[in-house]
């Protein structure tokens, strides 16, 4: 198996990475939004309680 950061082999503690860095790597860009999958923007009418959004709901 091989490091989805630098494809160098893994190491069993940091596993599925090669160390800890790759995993910090992998880390930040989950923080950061860099996996996000694209889609439609999020409709505000949703939380409003007037509308009969999802948190307006009884």
């Amino acid at each position: 198996m091989t490091c989805p950061i630098c494809k160098k082999p893994t190491d069993p503690a940091a596993r599925p990475f090669c160390s800890r860095r790759c995993a910090d790597i992998d880390l930040y860009r989950w923080l950061s939004g860099r996996y996000a999958l694209p889609g439609s923007p999020a409709s505000d009418d949703a939380d409003d309680p007037e509308e009969g959004g999802m948190n307006g709901d009884r």
